[in-house]
């Protein structure tokens, strides 16, 4: 039976569209959807327990995997086999969960997993641009409760005009690169990277992409209506008790916003408060906390919120004693670590971050492998979060999803920063040592100076702020430089880095509904006086990137030589490169440049006279000695026939010197005129065109003998046909007498 299948196109209005599908594929899943632009076709199913959790949250799960097949591909590695997602994977997992999961109700816990999967690639259409819309699509097509559709594009601008969902190659040509995640009231999330631009720039691209996504919202409603759409599960709710909360709040508030109000560092605050909720705990019967279970507990962390907000949005305070636009003391220090390439911390308040760089070739680049892209970075970032940090014993499971998220976009903040002409791959690995809000910005102002210390010419320094944003409707007040307590009780936390020019990158997520472009606006700017105020504290510790590398590092010298020597260069089974390698106690790198097809030759090295022996040997290599020009030589090997000699400006650049000319006397032995090891000069010839070899000359450049007669060139024509040569003593066999011969002997065996 063919299943009837149902369909919605989304136009773009640029020639593009959207498909989602649904009928055909995964139907046990509670909702699927096939998405198709272009070649590139993305599954999403959804799937969701009918029994809840015993959590407290909503334990959501959201997949993204690539498939190789997909792109006619072959995984990597010893067993072909997809593994572990990628980082790339990774973070767009995480966009898509950024916007679902605010979506959920609050009380429901049940286990829901979100997976999307891509089928088909296209090389024109970046599918992570899709994911979102897919899955809300997937979720609109099930009974899962969930409040209003979504769905995420990218957004790029080529030539001051915008773009939905750009392609590889547009990408390449924008200068803005951001994924905008909203429903059709409101924007949610804002992920991105930017060229230095405004922040009225960054207001527009956000506007342009939610009118777009408002047209794929409107799709997924049609697309549910004529499917079906299914009524919406019943689950059980969490018990609620309105008495119990007024007591709870009535016993908390003003006990929290007192503490609030007084000002006190992370750990003072947090013990207070959990004195606070221990006595009001205290005032309920072991009989009545058996019964109202961990109520109390909710209640209490409701009251805590509400506390504090009041105490920002009535006073102006914040729960460090702050004012709404005061950033935290800074210090910083920079080449702290003595062994490294570049080194800086950089401490604000109770966030601390080490930064080390590391220079290296381009055999050091990371490699990247998805089936959407191939590729290589010759700028990454490494962000690390110990549990140290926040004053936690917990083990180590390898790199979380929020590690990865971080890092990257530390990374997207300052590779916009790093010339082209770098010759170096530059890693740079932050490590959090403490964290009590906004390591991530930590990470780029520590980033930015260790990258100086390095000696890495950045076109301008990169800072980075966190904010937060606290509204009640008619009030609010943006915070800068958010501590980690005020990022969980705010409405919208964002990240914006930048320069003094512009912004470079940003990360908001907006947790309230129809959130004003004004509003958006002004946390903008006031982001941008706290960018600057802690830029100015990064300058003041080191204001232009130092001239050099260190000593200790390693120097890069980049060289390009014809496509023809490359062989040459790197000897039979790469027997003379490491040798040379070995040597000068240098690391040589060769790649061919894809569009002329020379050869570029990265020497790395710590020692100055080792990569100046590479180059000589390159040098030696190119050398072209000219006609006519006199050459300083050395002998290097005697033939009975001459002598085998090197130019001393281009070692190992060899030459044969004939016997005939050493001098103009006549020369019996090689040795009468020449010895190893002699240094003269010759005269350059050419080729010459009886031997087709170069052809240097000693006597050249020497005097004339007196008297001295030269032979005369030989004519050919006074040599006599074949009948007048002479036999040279051998027997005149006639021709006209070989049939009298005498019959051969037999062969003897």
């Amino acid at each position: 039976m063919i299943p009837k299948v149902f369909r919605e196109v989304i136009d773009l209005g640029d020639g593009r569209t959207i498909s989602l599908e649904t009928g055909k594929l995964a139907k046990q899943a509670h909702g699927s959807v096939v998405v198709q632009s272009g070649k590139c076709m993305l599954l999403c199913t959804v799937v969701s327990n009918y029994q809840q959790s015993a959590v407290d949250f909503l334990p959501l799960t959201v997949d993204y995997r690539e498939k190789f097949a997909a792109a006619g591909r072959y995984p990597g590695g010893f067993f072909k086999r997809e593994a572990r997602p990628s980082d790339g994977e990774v973070l767009t997992m995480r966009l898509v969960d950024r916007v679902l999961r605010p979506l959920f109700p609050k009380d429901y816990h049940a286990e829901t997993q979100v997976m999307i999967q891509m089928m088909s690639h296209d090389d024109d259409v970046m599918p992570d641009a899709l994911a979102g819309l897919a899955a809300s699509a997937a979720i609109q097509l099930s009974d899962v409760p969930f409040e209003t559709p979504i769905s995420e594009v990218r957004v790029g601008r080529i030539n001051g005009e915008f773009i939905i969902n750009p392609s590889f190659a547009q990408l390449a040509i924008s200068d803005i690169d951001m994924v905008i995640g909203a429903s059709a009231d409101s924007v949610m999330m804002v992920e991105g990277e930017m060229s230095e631009i405004s922040e009225e720039e960054m207001a527009d691209a956000i506007k342009f992409a939610h009118e777009a996504i408002k047209v794929q919202c409107a799709a997924q409603v049609a697309l549910a209506t004529a499917f079906g759409k299914k009524e919406t599960r019943e689950y059980e709710v969490e018990r609620e008790d309105e008495a119990l909360a007024k007591k709870v709040h009535d016993l908390t508030y003003d006990k929290v916003y007192a503490v609030a109000r007084k000002a006190s560092a992370k750990h003072e605050r947090s013990a207070a408060f959990d004195e606070i909720k221990q006595e009001v705990k205290a005032s309920f019967t072991e009989e009545e906390l058996a019964d109202y279970g961990d109520l109390v507990s909710k209640y209490f962390y409701k009251a805590e919120k509400t506390a504090i907000r009041d105490l920002t949005l009535n006073e102006g305070l914040r729960l460090d004693g702050r004012k709404t636009t005061d950033i935290r003391p800074i210090w910083c220090e920079v080449d702290y670590l003595p062994s490294t390439h570049g080194s800086s911390i950089f401490t604000r308040g109770e966030t601390q971050a080490l930064a080390t760089v590391t220079l290296g070739t381009s055999r050091e680049a990371n490699q990247i492998d998805m089936p959407s892209f191939e590729g290589e970075e010759k700028f990454y970032l490494h962000y690390n979060f110990p549990p140290f940090s926040t004053g936690e014993a917990r083990p180590l499971r390898g790199t979380s999803r929020r590690e990865v998220g971080h890092g990257n976009l530390a990374q997207r903040a300052l590779k916009r920063m790093i010339p082209d002409e770098c010759p170096y791959t530059v890693r740079v690995v932050s490590e959090v040592l403490e964290s009590n809000g906004s390591s991530s910005m930590a990470t780029v102002c520590a980033g930015t100076m260790a990258l100086m210390d390095a000696g890495i010419q950045m076109v301008k320094p990169v800072s980075g702020i966190a904010m937060g944003l606290i509204s009640d409707g008619d009030r609010y007040a943006v915070l800068s430089d958010i501590l980690g307590d005020e990022d969980h009780l705010g409405d919208m936390d964002f990240k914006v880095t930048g320069t003094a020019d512009g912004i470079t990158a940003c990360q908001m997520d907006i947790k309230i509904k129809g959130l004003s472009y004004e509003i958006l606006v002004n946390a903008l700017k006031q982001a941008r006086e706290g960018r600057l105020h802690i830029l100015g504290k990064l300058t003041e510790t080191i204001a232009q990137p130092n001239a050099e590398v260190k000593a200790h590092a390693p120097k890069i010298i980049t060289r390009t030589i014809p496509n023809s020597l490359i062989g040459a260069f790197i000897g039979p089974g790469g027997k003379h490169i490491q040798e040379l390698q070995k040597e000068t106690s240098t690391t040589i790198v060769i790649n061919e440049d894809p569009t002329t097809g020379e050869g570029i030759i990265e020497i790395l090295g710590t020692k100055p006279e080792g990569v100046e022996a590479v180059l000589r040997r390159l040098e030696s290599m190119l050398f072209k000695p000219e006609i006519g020009n006199v050459y300083e030589v050395k002998v290097i090997k005697m033939l009975d026939f001459g002598a085998v000699v090197e130019y001393i400006d281009a070692p190992g650049n060899e030459v044969l010197l004939h016997v005939s000319e050493l001098a103009w006397e006549r020369t019996e032995n090689v040795t009468d005129v020449v010895n190893m090891g002699d240094v003269f000069e010759v005269k350059y010839f050419g080729i010459d065109p009886k031997t087709r070899k170069e052809k240097v000359s000693r006597k050249a450049i020497l005097p004339k003998p007196e008297g001295y007669v030269a032979r005369p060139p030989r004519d050919n024509n006074d040599r006599g046909g074949r009948d007048n040569r002479d036999n040279r003593g051998r027997d005149n066999r006639g021709r006209d007498s070989r049939d009298d011969r005498k019959p051969r002997e037999p062969r003897r065996d």
